[in-house]
């Protein structure tokens, strides 16, 4: 390994970015076969602007899993101007698979069955054979790399980059599924950790399956309490004085919706995504308010255009694939680090109790098939066991309404590592430090990371977006 630590890397200036520099490493694509083929990490780098005051490198990897469609080299950018970078030698990286590094395709596949966020029985098992195919596509262009894109593998490479470097140790910024690299990370080479901020943290208990379901009541707890909100002001939106009664009113748009002539399923559809996706923002929740509303006086009425114009900025879950093209397929290979059951009763099952307790957000896609239960390979290595034996206290930061990586998810990580937990109160953001412009999270984030100083091992601060400053109906 050590002609892997000790390659000289080769900097030059990144096109259109001024003091952005890029290199090219290359790392085992297998590290139990160091003497193999070998794959390419790119790196980015922006120099400390106060060279007296510098501590170290800072490394910081996004969400994805998989890295957000190769954004890794650009996150030293979005902290370019902040303390950060006074201090800091700020290193970017396409993790491998993403990016400019050694890319990990899958080819396109396009669904058979269209968008559906309350699926009939009926569509089950043409679900499952669309993931079936979703796998078999990824196998054929993944090949031969596709086992050895894993998150211990993303923590060796990290542990490369320092020793090419010429770095004793690291300080490290992960979000959501960055974070768990982090603790990966941690856990695997304590040594040569410094300061850590996990941001959006998954459970460190949790199979990538478990980590899906639980979006299903992480997206319904904002709903809730967006339902209580508007309930103590029905004066102004006339929905209901109580979470039950809005939550009715709801599902009668829902029924409204469903007996449209055409167009039902996905305007449904969009209407379901709309409920759970603008719940979680507290900034929107009075035009989600006036959004239902308008809506159940339009489908009352059959007006159909009225609905399409109501939820034509909604999106759906999934992009619009084209067939015969290839895409990164690092999310599929990640989650097959974790077993998933092979039995589709399974899932079926977890579909139905889906459908009728998580239906707002698309609460259903979390529980369906997905490729693990057709996995074309084992992988290799079991997942890391967190662990916190030798590098200081660090710290987490977690949205009490984080729509993707559930709030007890950070809660047990903070327990388990025993590092202090910053909660955003009130709060659906996701990726929060910096990248949400959370300015009391940037505060004590740059605090922990420029000075040292850690806030009480349980502590909290406001979300950046405050409830609407609509009055409640007067008792």
């Amino acid at each position: 390994m050590s002609e892997f630590c000790t390659q000289r890397l080769r900097w030059s200036p990144a096109p259109d970015q001024d003091q952005v520099e890029y290199a090219t490493i290359e790392v085992p694509r297998d590290y139990a076969d160091p003497g193999g083929e070998r794959i390419s990490l790119a790196l980015s780098r922006r120099r400390a602007t106060d060279p007296a005051r510098r501590r170290g490198i800072l490394l910081a990897v996004n969400g994805g899993p998989g890295g957000d469609w190769g954004g890794g080299r650009d996150l030293p950018g979005r902290y370019a101007g902040t303390p950060l970078h006074e201090v800091y030698d700020l290193i970017g990286f396409d993790p491998r698979g993403t990016g400019a590094s050694t890319p990990l395709y899958a080819e396109v596949t396009v669904p058979a069955v269209p968008m559906d966020s309350r699926p009939p029985d009926s569509s089950f098992a043409a679900i499952a054979e669309d993931m079936r195919l979703r796998e078999q596509a990824c196998a054929r262009a993944g090949g031969a790399l596709r086992p050895h894109i894993s998150t211990r593998n993303t923590a060796r490479d990290m542990d490369v980059i320092r020793a090419v470097l010429g770095e004793e140790r690291i300080s490290f910024v992960g979000y959501a599924y960055g974070a768990y690299v982090g603790a990966v990370y941690g856990s695997l080479f304590p040594g040569g950790l410094d300061r850590l901020v996990l941001d959006s943290c998954v459970g460190p208990d949790w199979t990538w399956r478990e980590q899906f379901l639980q979006q299903g009541d992480a997206v319904q707890r904002n709903v809730d309490l967006w339902a209580r909100w508007t309930g103590e002001r029905h004066g102004t939106f006339g929905l209901g004085t109580s979470p039950e009664q809005v939550l009715g009113t709801v599902e009668d748009v829902v029924t409204a919706l469903e007996a449209l002539p055409e167009d039902a399923v996905r305007l449904r559809t969009l209407f379901d995504g709309a409920v759970g996706n603008r719940a979680s923002d507290r900034g929107q929740w009075g035009e989600l308010g006036s959004l239902v509303a308008d809506l159940r006086r339009a489908a009352a009425g059959a007006d159909l255009g009225r609905c399409r114009e109501l939820l034509a900025q909604q999106g759906t879950w999934r992009p619009a694939d084209s067939e015969g093209d290839l895409r990164v397929g690092v999310l599929e290979a990640i989650t097959l680090e974790h077993a998933w059951p092979s039995d589709l009763e399974v899932y079926y099952q977890d579909m139905r109790e889906f459908r009728k307790r998580f239906p707002y957000g698309y609460g259903v896609l979390r529980a369906q098939p997905w490729v693990g239960a057709f996995r074309a390979f084992e992988a290799p290595e079991e997942p890391v066991a967190l662990t916190r034996d030798g590098y200081p206290v660090g710290l987490i930061v977690q949205a009490d309404g984080d729509p993707m990586d559930h709030y007890d998810g950070g809660v047990a990580m903070a327990g388990r590592l025993g590092h202090h937990l910053l909660t955003v109160e009130d709060s659906g953001e996701h990726e929060v430090y910096v990248l949400a412009g959370n300015a009391h999270v940037d505060a004590v984030v740059h605090r922990y990371l420029v000075d040292g100083v850690l806030p009480p091992a349980r502590s909290s601060c406001p979300g950046r977006t405050p409830r609407p400053d609509i009055a409640a109906d007067v008792a």
